[in-house]
This record gives structure tokens, C-alpha cells and sequence, in this order.
């Protein structure tokens, strides 16, 4: 397989917005799900402030449904980064009644993250929040600005964003509003993938092939876990899978692999003909999910 390589002006520009967010607003955050874009948010910030620390703490909305697996690299990068970690949790949201358990076959907490992040938001008063997001990944995203402006309601309107030419980046918001910034918004899933084998950044192991209890579910690989509303005729069965996006384990599908190296999955992605969001359950619950969901608030 022909190594592709990495274009590092995609690294440059990306360094450029960080810097660009620690000069334009006061408390800006990370936000981290412990998955391989936001792992790359934490070497470009690494990189943007060397010899210095990351100036921003990492932000995790825990659903209570993730993968183990995520958990424990979350603890282990914090702990090798030195970076300071915040923890808010979307049981807390539910214990005091701000949001409903969804219940039924495809219930999941992903979209209840919403309102924690917009409590968290207001509690740390944040005026910004780093998102790993990149215009390839789905059609709302593809309208996003790298400043990305949310009202007071912590809402996101298509039409009421601002025009950004070249390197010109307008941070200035008005009481109450706060902008979400996409420093890697240019780059595409087989970028992040080059990067994290040339700077040789280590991910969570469901990246990689490895066996596990699954269920098949609409055509798709479940994750089998205490957390997935199974029908009687849907009997786990150990599968050997890996993950291509990290999201809750009901809402995030796997797909069957072969690939225990970093360069046996860039072959399956260059080879892939459905984007990584093809296996998260929560973008289908209708076509327009993803906006709408951004439009209440959601990353």
C-alpha cells in the first residue's frame, strides 16, 4: 500500500487557530471524548504552546454509556500530558430532572449530552469550546465555520454565522454568546489518520481489530453491553471488529476487521465507501439529525 502523506499546512493552519483562541478569548476549553480528532486537538495544542502547557482543560460530557476502553486512555493521556481535566456527567443532568432516560430498543444517551454541556458551559463560563468536527464528516457540519458563533440559548443558526476570509478569525461575541472553534475543520478522516501515524500518537485499542461480544442489529455491528435494550432474538455472539468513530456503545456501530495495525486501517479507510459516520446510529434517526441536533446546542 502507498503511504500517503501528511500535507503539514493542514498542521500550520490548525497551530495558527489555536493560537488564535488563547490571544481572542479568556476561558476557552478542549473538548474531549477521548476519540482519534480529539486526541489530535490535544498534539496541535501541544504543539501550539511548546515549550509551555496546554493553556486549555480538557472538557469530557460523560454519558455513562462509553466504551471502558475510552475511559481508561482518557485518564491515561491526562495523566502523560499533563493537561487538566473536567469531568461533567449526564446522570447528574437526569438526577435533577433537566432531561428524560430515553427508554425503548434504540435508546441512548448521546443526544442528553446536549444540556450538560450547555450547564457546563454556562458553570465554567466558557467562551469557547475546541471541537474536533471536520466539514467531510456530514452535510451539517460541512456548514460550519472554524469560529462558530452560538447565542445565548448555546444554539447554532446556519445563517446568522459570519463570513471568515483567509486567516481573518472574529472572536468578538456579545454577552452571552459563546463560539465553538473547529480548528481542524479542513482536514478529512484519512488526514487525522496520517497524522496520528506520522507524530506516532497513540489511540484507544477499539481502533483496532480485536474480538468482541456484538449483536446484529438493522444490518449493522452492535457492541453488546449492559447498556443496549436487546429483543430476545438478538443473541450476542463474539465477533472480531474494530471501531472507525468513538461515540456512546448504543449508538455506535462496529465493523468487521482484520486490520491490528495503523497502516492496515489507513487500507481500510482508503478503501471505505461510506464516511465514519456511517456507523453512528444516533446521525439516522432522520436525515436531517446531525442539524438538529446542533441547533439545540449538541457539539
Amino acid at each position: 500500500m502507498r503511504k500517503e502523506i501528511f500535507p503539514r499546512e493542514l498542521e500550520h493552519e490548525a497551530i495558527f487557530i489555536m493560537r488564535e483562541v488563547a490571544a481572542q478569548f479568556e476561558k476557552p476549553a478542549i473538548l474531549f471524548s477521548g476519540g482519534k480528532d480529539s486526541i489530535t486537538l490535544v498534539r496541535l495544542a501541544q504543539k501550539a504552546f511548546y515549550p509551555g502547557k496546554i493553556p486549555f482543560p480538557l472538557l469530557h460530557i460523560d454519558t455513562g454509556h462509553n466504551f471502558p476502553e475510552t475511559i481508561e486512555f482518557r485518564d491515561w493521556l491526562v495523566k502523560e500530558t499533563g493537561a487538566t481535566l473536567i469531568v461533567r456527567y449526564v446522570q447528574d443532568t437526569i438526577d435533577q430532572g433537566k432531561v428524560r432516560e430515553e427508554s425503548g430498543k434504540y435508546a441512548s444517551r448521546n443526544v442528553l449530552q446536549t444540556q450538560t454541556l450547555l450547564d457546563a458551559i454556562e458553570e465554567l463560563k466558557l467562551d469557547a469550546c475546541i471541537g474536533g468536527a471536520r466539514r467531510d464528516e456530514e452535510k451539517a457540519r460541512a456548514k460550519e465555520r472554524v469560529f462558530s458563533v452560538r447565542d445565548s440559548f448555546g444554539q447554532w443558526d446556519s445563517k446568522q454565522q459570519r463570513p471568515e476570509l483567509f486567516d481573518m478569525l472574529n472572536g468578538r461575541i456579545s454577552v452571552g454568546e459563546n463560539v465553538r472553534v473547529f480548528p481542524i475543520s479542513n482536514w478529512t478522516e484519512l488526514d487525522v489518520w496520517n497524522y496520528i501515524r506520522e507524530e506516532k500518537l497513540q489511540i484507544p485499542s477499539i481502533y483496532f481489530s480485536h474480538e468482541r461480544p456484538i449483536i446484529e442489529r438493522d444490518g449493522l455491528y452492535w457492541p453488546y453491553s449492559e447498556y443496549l435494550n436487546t429483543t430476545e432474538d438478538e443473541i450476542p455472539f463474539t465477533g472480531k471488529v474494530r471501531f472507525r468513530t468513538v461515540g456512546d456503545m448504543t449508538c455506535t456501530a462496529a465493523v468487521l476487521s482484520d486490520a491490528y495495525e495503523l497502516d492496515d486501517v489507513i487500507g481500510e479507510i482508503m478503501a471505505a465507501t461510506i464516511s465514519e459516520r456511517g456507523a453512528r446510529i444516533d446521525d439516522k434517526r432522520s436525515e436531517a439529525a446531525m442539524e438538529k441536533r446542533k441547533k439545540e446546542g449538541y457539539f
